[in-house]
């Protein structure tokens, strides 16, 4: 909470030396002004405004003297970060993603640059472009994808103690001892059961978000076509954009080139010759490759020290995931279909027709490609916060006043580990909650 004072006067100071204007200015203000805990209560508000974003200004009558005349200081309380947040926007199944920049943007910027770079020699392509390795962010990659396995297994161990429901009929989940009551199903038969979740048991599948792309070999080579499909293995989204930038894995091998391509025309190129060059050495990885825990080494932390520091590794690895995966996105392109979460890691999308999507009959399948963002390559699951795991459950009629999170920060968060800035507000940390329905009518 950041407090700012400023002065409004219509006049300059005069009559005073420059050194001892602010001095003169300025009467002497009580001591117990400045050892008030809460600048709030004499304004008559409460200490739950630290977290609102709102801006008060008061003008305060307050006895300054400048240049023999009275002015008026107002007092504005500002907060960069917001008290509630929405999430962002669920687009229905017959809406198109909207694009990362406009087109219009991206058509303006084109233009200039072939104006900039007309009338001058054309400059080699920087890597990964000319199908070289980014070797800073070798060790990057590495980090990720260690960063995914910490996070799998962990969830693994965590969702022994937290429970986590999963409806029987659609993909919605709920983090707690039981299940949420809103009716939000869209599953089958839904209109019979009023739109209620039957709740099972889930798996980790439901937390993070299966979510493949095809692996390929050289990333500058032709296109997937259609014919091609199954006879190309598909990967984790995050392990491909792995891959390609650096980690060797040696079930999914990929074309390291040493010396940088040779450009023919727009679209066509040709590899140089590395024939001269002597034979590569085997180098060591900067660090080791994590593997995913088996079944039956799967256990519960055994006390709550152990619980609470577990939550808190859970959390940062889902942090250095998305952050690190953010990083590589930036050189190494990743595209998702408009219409569908398919999502393609590459320079250009693959021509496999499989877009089931609507209105997918007048594409004949074919995906509609984009510039992707990160939660096109990780996409959360967003479920509903508990504010308290061992009170009341969730009541229906209370809906408007609970935030959501993503599964892997709420199974952190009732684990014990401390909810990250970026989340509190659409957790609606400080968000007063009414203890009953009378009392929730009464909220303006």
């Amino acid at each position: 909470m950041s407090i700012t004072y400023s002065a409004v006067s219509s006049g300059t100071l005069s009559g005073f030396p420059p050194r001892i204007a602010p001095l003169a200015a300025i009467q002497s203000v009580p001591r117990s002004q400045f050892l008030n805990p809460n600048p709030f209560s004499r304004f008559g508000f409460s200490s739950s405004l630290q977290g609102s974003i709102v801006e008060f200004r008061l003008k305060l009558s307050s006895r300054v003297v400048l240049s023999k005349e009275r002015r008026v200081l107002p007092l504005v309380v500002r907060n960069d970060r917001p008290q509630n947040e929405d999430l962002p926007k669920q687009y229905a199944r017959r809406e198109k993603k909207p694009f990362p920049v406009p087109i219009v943007d991206l058509r303006r910027a084109a233009r200039e640059r072939v104006k900039n770079n007309k009338d001058k020699p054309k400059r080699p392509l920087p890597p990964p472009k000319n199908g070289m390795v980014v070797k800073s962010l070798v060790p990057l990659a590495y980090k990720v994808y260690n960063a995914r396995i910490r996070l799998i297994n962990n969830l693994h161990r965590l969702m022994k103690v937290v429970r986590v429901n999963a409806c029987g009929w659609c993909n919605e989940i709920h983090v707690g001892p039981y299940g949420h009551p809103f009716k939000s199903c869209k599953g089958p038969n839904a209109s019979q059961r009023k739109g209620l979740h039957e709740w099972t048991n889930s798996v980790i599948e439901d937390v993070i978000v299966p979510l493949e792309a095809y692996h390929l070999y050289d990333r500058l080579g032709k296109r997937i076509r259609h014919d091609e499909r199954f006879s190309i293995p598909r990967v984790p989204a995050v392990v491909e954009l792995c891959i390609q930038g650096g980690v060797e894995i040696p079930e999914f091998p990929t074309k390291r080139r040493r010396k940088p391509i040779i450009r023919i025309g727009k679209s066509e190129f040709v590899d140089a010759d590395e024939t001269e060059l002597p034979d590569p050495e085997p180098q060591l990885p900067p660090v080791a490759l994590l593997t995913e825990l088996p079944v039956s080494e799967i256990t519960p932390p055994s006390s709550e020290e152990e619980m609470v520091s577990l939550a808190e590794e859970t959390l940062q690895a889902w942090e250095e995931m998305r952050a690190g995966a953010k990083k590589l996105m930036r050189l190494y392109r990743v595209r998702v279909c408009g219409y569908c979460p398919e999502v393609h890691v590459g320079p250009t999308g693959h021509k496999a027709q499989n877009c089931g999507a609507f209105k997918h009959q007048q594409r004949n399948g074919q995906h509609g490609w984009q510039s992707a963002v990160l939660d096109d390559l990780i996409p959360p699951r967003y479920v509903w916060h508990v504010p308290d795991v061992n009170g009341p459950p969730l009541q229906r009629e209370l809906r408007s006043f609970y935030g959501q999170a993503p599964a892997v920060v709420e199974i952190c968060a009732q684990a014990g580990a401390v909810v990250p800035e970026q989340y509190r507000a659409t957790m609606r940390l400080e968000v007063g909650i009414p203890s009953s329905v009378k009392e929730a009518e009464m909220v303006v």
